[in-house]
């Protein structure tokens, strides 16, 4: 019975983190259109890419909705179809930007719906049977497949036609993983009414001090401004690159994530996480500064080795901030501590285009780094 459980939390998971992979299939088009068609500056588009992620930011409320209306497959279907109907629209009619944005903020609520209510399962389930490590692993593998099609298949589809060829695209998925969710059974909930309000929820989440030492050093673990954006620039105006030969290097280093992944899901119970995560701060800096040495030969070794090592340090946080979940809340505290992650990577991206005119790229690697170390005093702190 048990293992037959956790067949369908694995595969409900999958399903689910397959489709917010390929949900990515227009981001290339999206990229190339806000800086060739409309000659945005990287500053620019890090601004807008902070926009579109806003519904991942309030993932509390959302896990207390799905909690209280309906149940979790349903809000799966719900998902599903705005997402079709959102999808065609954008799809067929060219918009103004701010419109544009807006639409893609919509997608991303229905991303993030989905997100929470599987995660949700992942932390109750995951933690009964000491799994979350692996559930986790087999999560981003699945969507580390999926953003594998889209590096080559969005490359190709901004490189042939444009970024509505490609959000059209996604209507068959989303068929497709409708009516494999149609085959989830989900048990009839026996939810008992509570006066409990997300208000209330919160405060008792925050009572626990551990949750709160763990969701700051969260933020500062996740925090550096953020450079990514200039170095497609460079790829794009210095070296020369083609759209489909960086989609190409993106599933290339895709395959070396699913290769991290896998190496975690085989060592997420032998691994001590709290002495991983203090070395894992220093490999971070490290890392960061060789990007002051970017030449094409540079450029794919790091996307190579550092998907790999990236995807394995990524998957003992999360695991970490799963096991951290409150006794009995787990699905609303986990979904705060992801929406703090969420807001760190925002405040990375603001961050980092405020500052790139102001500094320089060279001394924003320089910043990135050395911002890296915040976390530090609070390690020994977690338990």
């Amino acid at each position: 019975m048990d293992k037959k459980k956790l067949f369908w939390i694995f595969s409900l998971s999958s399903v689910v983190y397959f489709t917010q992979g390929i949900e990515q299939l227009p981001a290339q088009g999206l990229f190339y259109h806000l800086k060739e068609n409309l000659l945005f500056s990287p500053e620019k588009i890090m601004f807008i890419s902070s926009i579109t992620t806003l519904a991942w930011l309030v993932k509390p409320a959302i896990g207390y909705v799905i909690d209280n209306f309906f149940n979790k497959k349903v809000w799966i279907f719900i998902s599903l179809a705005l997402d079709i109907a959102t999808v065609l629209f954008l799809g067929i009619v060219s918009l103004p930007i701010a419109i544009l944005v807006g639409m893609l903020v919509f997608n991303s609520a229905n991303s993030a719906f989905r997100d929470v209510s599987v995660d949700g399962i992942m932390c109750v389930e995951g933690k009964k049977y000491e799994a979350t490590g692996k559930i986790q692993s087999i999560q981003w593998i699945s969507i580390s497949v999926a953003l594998m099609l889209t590096g080559i298949g969005g490359g190709y589809i901004a490189e042939k036609w444009s970024y509505k060829a490609a959000f059209l695209a996604l209507i068959p998925v989303y068929i497709m993983v409708g009516v494999i969710a149609k085959f989830y059974k989900e048990k009839n909930s026996n939810r008992v009414k509570r006066s409990s309000t997300l208000v209330m929820d919160l405060k008792k989440i925050f009572a626990d001090k551990k949750i709160i030492i763990v969701g700051l050093f969260i933020f500062l673990y996740k925090y550096s401004p953020s450079f990514g954006t200039p170095l497609f620039f460079i790829q794009r105006d210095m070296f020369k690159w083609g759209k489909i030969w960086i989609g190409a290097l993106t599933t290339i280093g895709t395959i070396f994530g699913i290769a991290g992944a896998l190496f975690y899901y085989r060592m997420s119970r032998k691994i001590n996480i709290k002495k991983w995560l203090f070395f894992s701060v220093f490999l971070g800096a490290v890392t960061t500064l060789s990007y002051l040495y970017y030449t094409p030969v540079t450029a794919v070794v790091y996307d190579i080795l550092y998907n790999l090592m990236g995807m394995f340090i990524f998957l003992m946080v999360m695991d970490f901030m799963a096991r951290s979940t409150v006794q009995g809340l787990e699905a609303t505290s986990f979904a705060l501590l992801c929406s703090i992650s969420n807001l760190a990577l925002v405040a990375s991206n603001l961050s980092g285009a405020f500052l790139l005119p102001v500094i320089g790229l060279k001394w924003l690697i320089v910043l990135s780094a050395f911002t890296s170390f915040l976390c530090l005093p609070l390690i020994n702190k977690l338990k």
